[in-house]
C-alpha cells in the first residue's frame, strides 16, 4: 500500500512539474522574448523609415526587463560561439514573420552567468540584473541589405529552481502521507501476521490461548471470529473423539465376548478361521480409529533415535521368520512421535513382505532431510496408480492378491503420520520388478 501510494505522489509531482514547467516557461516567454521581439521589430520600422520620428519609450522600449539592452545595429552577427537555442530560433522567426519581417537568418544563443561571472565593459547595475537572472540571452537576426540587428537580455534559469523547489514538495509530502500510512498500515499488518501464523500453525486442543484482539475494529472482528472458530473445531473434535471412543468400546466388547464363545467350537480349522476374522476386525478398527484420531495425537513428539526405532521394527518382523533385512546405520537423533512413526515404518515393510515376501530397509541421512527407504521385488503398482494407492479403502485387486488381508488402510495410515511430521512418502517401481517405498522426513532434533 505505502509503495503504491509513493508511486502515485511520484506520478503526481512528474505532472505536476510539467505543467509548472510550461507555465514558467509560457513566463518567460511573456516576460522575455516578447519585449525582445518588440524592440527588434521597432528597430527594424524606424531602419526601413528613416523619417519615422522616435517613439517615446514605453514599457518594452529601451532597456528591456531582467537585465535588457538597446538593440545593436551592425554589418555582422556581433553574437559570438555560445550554446544556440533552435526552440529559441524558431520562435523568433515565427514571431517575427507575425510583425512582417522577413529575417534571413536568426541566431539565439543563451549563456549561464553564475554569481562571480565577470561581465567586463557592462554597466554595474545591468551586470547585477543579469547575474540574478543566472543567464543571458543573446539575438542576432540578419535583415535584408545585410544588416544585423542585435540585442542582449537577461535570461532567467528557472528550472533547477524548479527542480529543487518540487524535490523538496516530493519529500514533505512523502512525510505527510507517507508516515502516517507506514503507521497505520504496521498496526494492521500486525495482528494480521499473527493471525496468519496461528492459523498455519492450528492444532486442535493444543491448549493454546486465544489470540488477543488488537488493531483496528475490523481486524479485531476477523481475530474474534478466528478465536471463536478454534474453540467450535476444537469443540467438534472432543465431541467426536468421545465418539470414536465408544464406537471403539461398543465393539471391541462384542469382538471379546465372540472370541470367548468360539472356544466351544470343536472344529479346529473352523476355530482358527474364526478366530482370524475376529483378529482381523479388530486391526481393521484399530487402523479406522487410528486414521480418525490422527489429526490430534495423544503421544508428544520426543527426541529418539531414528535408526534404533527402525531396528526395532525390522526385528519384529526377524521374530515371525519373515526375510527383512535392515543395513546398519549410524545413530540418528530425531525429534518425533515415536510410536506412530513406527507404526508407519511396520505398515511400509508389512506391504512389502505380504506381496513380495520380504524386504530391504535403508536409512539414508542427509544434510537436511533423511530417507527412509523399504524396498521389495514384488509385482509393483501400474506407474498410473502410484498416487491413488495413498486413499482409505483403495486396494489394486490386478497387481495384489486380495487373499493377502486388509481393507487398504496401511499406506493411507502411514501416509497421514509422515504428513503430520511434516514429510512425504513416495512410491516408484523399481527396475527389475519391485517397489520402492521411500520416507522423507525433514532433519530436526529436539
Amino acid at each position: 500500500m505505502a509503495l503504491l501510494v509513493a508511486l502515485a505522489l511520484f506520478v503526481a509531482q512528474a505532472i505536476n512539474f510539467a505543467m509548472l514547467l510550461r507555465e514558467r516557461r509560457a513566463f518567460r516567454y511573456g516576460q522575455v522574448i516578447v519585449p525582445a521581439v518588440t524592440r527588434l521589430v521597432d528597430t527594424s520600422e524606424r531602419l526601413a523609415n528613416p523619417a519615422q520620428p522616435e517613439r517615446p519609450r514605453g514599457r518594452h522600449d529601451g532597456d528591456a526587463p531582467q537585465g535588457g539592452s538597446r538593440v545593436q545595429v551592425s554589418a555582422a552577427n556581433p553574437i559570438p560561439g555560445g550554446e544556440r537555442r533552435s526552440d529559441l530560433e524558431a520562435d523568433f522567426r515565427q514571431s517575427l514573420q507575425d510583425a512582417g519581417i522577413r529575417p534571413l537568418q536568426v541566431v539565439v544563443t543563451t549563456e549561464r552567468i553564475g554569481p562571480d561571472h565577470p561581465l567586463p565593459g557592462m554597466p554595474a547595475n545591468r551586470a547585477e540584473r543579469l547575474r540574478r537572472a543566472g543567464g543571458e540571452l543573446r539575438v542576432a537576426v540578419e535583415l535584408p541589405g545585410h544588416r544585423w540587428l542585435s540585442l542582449r537580455s537577461g535570461w532567467p534559469r528557472m528550472e533547477r529552481g524548479l527542480i529543487w523547489q518540487l524535490a523538496g514538495q516530493t519529500l514533505i509530502l512523502y512525510i505527510v502521507v507517507l508516515i502516517p500510512l507506514l503507521l497505520a498500515g504496521r498496526r494492521i499488518a500486525r495482528p494480521l501476521r499473527t493471525l496468519a501464523l496461528a492459523a498455519r500453525s492450528f492444532r486442535p486442543g493444543n491448549g493454546d490461548p486465544p489470540l488477543e484482539e488488537s488493531g483496528p475494529s475490523d481486524v479485531r472482528a476477523v481475530i474474534g471470529a478466528y478465536n471463536h472458530l478454534s474453540r467450535r473445531v476444537t469443540a467438534m473434535l472432543d465431541e467426536k473423539d468421545r465418539m470414536l471412543g465408544a464406537i471403539g468400546h461398543d465393539l471391541r466388547t462384542p469382538l471379546a465376548a465372540l472370541r470367548v464363545r468360539i472356544e466351544s467350537v470343536e472344529d479346529d480349522d473352523d476355530r482358527n478361521r474364526m478366530a482370524d476374522t475376529i483378529d482381523e476386525m479388530n486391526r481393521t478398527l484399530e487402523d479406522i480409529l487410528s486414521l480418525a484420531r490422527l489429526g490430534r495425537p495423544s503421544e508428544p513428539p520426543t527426541d529418539v533415535d531414528l535408526s534404533a526405532l527402525i531396528d526395532a521394527v525390522v526385528e519384529d518382523f526377524r521374530d515371525l521368520d519373515h526375510d527383512v533385512q535392515f543395513e546398519e546405520a549410524p545413530r540418528l537423533r530425531m525429534h518425533l512421535r515415536s510410536a506412530l512413526m513406527r507404526r508407519a515404518v511396520r505398515n511400509l515393510i508389512e506391504n512389502a513382505v505380504k506381496y513380495a515376501g520380504g524386504a530391504e530397509v535403508r536409512l539414508v541421512p542427509a544434510s537436511e532431510q533423511v530417507r527412509i527407504e523399504v524396498a521389495d521385488r514384488g509385482p509393483g503398482i501400474p506407474d498410473d496408480k502410484l498416487a491413488a494407492v495413498f486413499a482409505p479403502f483403495t486396494r489394486l485387486e490386478t497387481s495384489r492378491n486380495r487373499d493377502t488381508g486388509g481393507i487398504g488402510l496401511g499406506l493411507a495410515l502411514a501416509n497421514a503420520i509422515v504428513s503430520d511430521a511434516g514429510g512425504t512418502i513416495t512410491l516408484a517401481n523399481r527396475e527389475g520388478g519391485g517397489l520402492l517405498a521411500t520416507i522423507t522426513l525433514p532433519r530436526t532434533t529436539g
